[in-house]
Order: structure tokens, then C-alpha cells, then sequence
């Protein structure tokens, strides 16, 4: 089991025992990421680093986790900088990024562009998230947070809220559990439900999913509750973005009938979808789950540039 040279477009590309040994060896980088170990594992690689959309948490953290290990990063932040805004194809773009680095990690707005990336590229690619596709670093990170809070991530019951149809972390992230044995309730406005595709997945791998309207009731025995934005810039209407934005709302009221210890988490940014007064609560672990994306893309920068992560 080697992750050494591989593209990592889906989550779908891992294995359950390739997700486990991701998480553990991140558990080894923490001590780099924390910075109180200066780490070389890295030394001499070049990641280049091509975000097409915008991004904080994802570019911010792979660069992080670079330099904290002794690698250097080329990084395109903006695609009006880039050839693409003279013409030049997605295509050739990466066939020549893929001259300046060992690895590309690209984010991109449209759906299949990861896995075109992969196609033209003769380094590995790593998906930062494409459009309303798939987000398979986060859903490690994500993982990484549960497993670390609760203490397994073996028949969790997960309560996946918000905007399921465009969420490209809910479908990552609902494949991953599922190879976990979790029990998923899906809570969503009508208009914003799972993708038939991702449904009929999770049902073919014998998934345990039901779907809850009532946030209050789909929260009561959940030991994560994992909450998602509605993502204005997936809508084409505006109308129908105004129609369900501000649909829900956690906040202390919500959470009074929850477990004591139920984990909330959210892959940000978030805007009204949880209030502040959550922050300082036990149920908060979504600042933690910021951090853990630094040692998550360690060990997986490792594991695909070197074949290990010590």
C-alpha cells in the first residue's frame, strides 16, 4: 500500500486502510505543524500550488505544511494572473506547471477539473476542490477532527446539515463515513438535498442514510453534527439563493436537546449558519479542525512525494 506518485482526485480514491494510515501518520506531524519540531522531510521538494477560486484555509494550510517541512511552494492565487486569462486551455496550463514542481494541488470552479488536471499532468495532482465535486483533503482533515475528538471513527452518527446539492465536502465526506459503518442523517432545505448520484452511492455500499427536516430531532442522538454554508456562488439565480439562505441556524437553544459531548464541526468559512456564542462551547471544533489541516496535508504530502511520513 503506497500512496507514492498518486493523484488524489476523489476521496473515492482511498481505500479505508489509505485513510487510516493518512490519519495516523498525521498524528506524527503534529509535533512539525505545532512548530515545535523543525521537520526535513520535505527538503528540496517544490509543490506548486495552481487556486483558480478562492481559497483561505486549504492554500494557506498546504503552504504551511511545505514550508514547516522544509519544502518551497510556486503558488497562482488568481486566474486573471495566469495564461488562462489570454486563452490558454485548463490543459496546457497544467501540462506546463507540471514542468515546475514535484505536485500540483489545484482548485478550480468547475466540476472534472481536477481530473482533467490529472490527465495532463505527469506529476501527481492533488483535488483542493472542484467546484460542486469533490474535496478529498478536507474529508481527511475532517476525518482527522472526528477520530481525535470522539475517539473512532466506527459507527459515528453523523448529521450532515445545509447545502448538500452543492457541498463538494458533504459528498466527499459522506462516501468516507460510509466506509466507516456511520450512520448518516442528511438535513437539508428541500431544494438543497444530496445529488441522486451520491445517494445512490452511499446506498450501493449499504450505507445506513435517513433524511430529517426537523434539526432539532436530527440532532438528538448524533455525535457530530457537521454544518455547511449555503454557498452563494453555486447559485445561478439569485432568487432561489435568497429563497433558502438562512434556513437554519445553530446556536445555543438548538444544541440544549444535543449530546453533551457532540462534536460540530464546519469546513468554513462560515457566514449566519452558526452563531458565536457556539464558539466557546465543548460542542466547537471547527478552529481545531483548521489546524489539523496542516498536519493532514503533511502526511499526505509526504506519503505521495517520499512514500512515507516520519
Amino acid at each position: 500500500m503506497s500512496l507514492k506518485g498518486r493523484d488524489i482526485i476523489s476521496i473515492r480514491d482511498l481505500s479505508r486502510e489509505e485513510i487510516e494510515e493518512v490519519i495516523k501518520a498525521s498524528r506524527r506531524m503534529l509535533p512539525y505543524a505545532e512548530g515545535t519540531k523543525a521537520g526535513h522531510q520535505l527538503d528540496g521538494h517544490v509543490l506548486t500550488l495552481a487556486f483558480f477560486e478562492p481559497s483561505t484555509r486549504t492554500r494557506l494550510s498546504f503552504e504551511t505544511a511545505m514550508a514547516r517541512l522544509g519544502g518551497r511552494c510556486v503558488t497562482i492565487a488568481d486566474a486573471g494572473t495566469s495564461s488562462l486569462s489570454k486563452g490558454e486551455t485548463l490543459y496546457d496550463t497544467i501540462r506546463v506547471l507540471s514542468a515546475y514542481g514535484d505536485a500540483i494541488v489545484l482548485r478550480h470552479p468547475n466540476e472534472g477539473a481536477a481530473r482533467l488536471a490529472a490527465q495532463a499532468s505527469n506529476k501527481p495532482v492533488l483535488n483542493a476542490g472542484d467546484g460542486a465535486g469533490q474535496h478529498p483533503t478536507q474529508t481527511l482533515l475532517d476525518l482527522a477532527t472526528m477520530q481525535e475528538a470522539v475517539g473512532t471513527l466506527s459507527g459515528l452518527k453523523v448529521v450532515l446539515l445545509g447545502d448538500l446539492k452543492y457541498g463538494r465536502t458533504v459528498h466527499s465526506l459522506a462516501h468516507a463515513l460510509a466506509l466507516f459503518g456511520a450512520e448518516l442523517v442528511l438535513s437539508s432545505p428541500p431544494s438543497l438535498k444530496l445529488p441522486d448520484e451520491v445517494r445512490e452511492h452511499l446506498d450501493e455500499m449499504g450505507a445506513k442514510v435517513t433524511e430529517e427536516g426537523q434539526l432539532h430531532r436530527a440532532i438528538r442522538d448524533a455525535d457530530v453534527l457537521y454544518v455547511t454554508r449555503i454557498q452563494r456562488e453555486r447559485f445561478g439565480d439569485e432568487a432561489e439563493y435568497a429563497r433558502v439562505a438562512g434556513s437554519y441556524r445553530i446556536d445555543r437553544a438548538v444544541l440544549a436537546g444535543a449530546k453533551p459531548r457532540l462534536v460540530v464541526l464546519h469546513p468554513l468559512p462560515r457566514t449566519a449558519e452558526i452563531a458565536p456564542e457556539i464558539d466557546d462551547t465543548p460542542h466547537a471544533a471547527y478552529f481545531r479542525q483548521v489546524f489539523l489541516g496542516v498536519p493532514v496535508r503533511m502526511a499526505l504530502l509526504c506519503l505521495v512525494l517520499t512514500g512515507k511520513a516520519q
